[in-house]
């Protein structure tokens, strides 16, 4: 598969050759979605509590005598069936992680790359460089490209001043090549690859 290469200002930088087993895929939805879920399960805090009756705050005395009163037999407040008593059998802190085999991750990446390539929404940058920390330059460039919702990926390096500027920037993302990941790719309607960014998950997937 080959693709023009852009600069940031839009003109032309030649062309690249883009490996088809890992950009001409056809992009499977259950592996996808396994690698997602994988994704989102690891990074759920997991620290959601509810008190036990043990650590309610009612007093721990019998609230009324055991037989004559023609109710039920209760003992103290803090029993799961009273209005503000302790919760049985509720969620305690956990992890939400859970295995997924590496071949599937690295499988679920090339598909993502694959479904983008195939949508028409990976786009190859010459680099992702500036000689300035300019916020208002770069939302500039990008908008004259017609990007907005746009994950910027670059080598194993991303360059300083392209960072700074690109922080403050809603619905741009950008990572080195090692913090690419299937849910970031699938989250943004546009894919930018640097030349670098290209030549890393080359190296990485094959």
């Amino acid at each position: 598969m080959k693709l023009d290469v852009i600069k940031l200002d839009g003109g032309k930088a030649g062309s690249v050759d883009l490996g088809d087993e890992i950009f001409g895929l056809d992009p499977r939805a259950d592996i996808l979605h396994r690698v997602v879920r994988w994704q989102r399960n690891k990074a759920q805090a997991g620290t959601h509590k509810v008190k036990t009756r043990s650590e309610t705050s009612y007093s721990t005395k019998k609230i009324y005598r055991q037989k004559g009163t023609g109710g039920a037999r209760h003992g103290d407040r803090n029993a799961p069936i009273f209005r503000k008593g302790g919760i049985y059998k509720g969620p305690t802190p956990r992890s939400h992680e859970h295995d997924l085999p590496k071949k599937i991750r690295k499988l679920g990446l090339k598909h993502a790359l694959s479904a983008k390539a195939a949508e028409g929404k990976l786009i190859v940058l010459d680099e992702a460089v500036m000689a300035e920390p300019k916020t208002g330059a770069l939302a500039k460039q990008f908008k004259e490209l017609g990007w907005k919702k746009v994950l910027v990926i670059d080598g194993s390096e991303v360059n300083d001043n392209f960072l700074r500027a690109s922080a403050n920037i809603d619905g741009l993302d950008v990572l080195p090549s090692m913090g690419a990941n299937v849910y970031d790719i699938l989250k943004r309607d546009t894919l930018v690859l640097t030349k670098a960014g290209v030549e890393a998950l080359e190296a990485r997937l094959k």
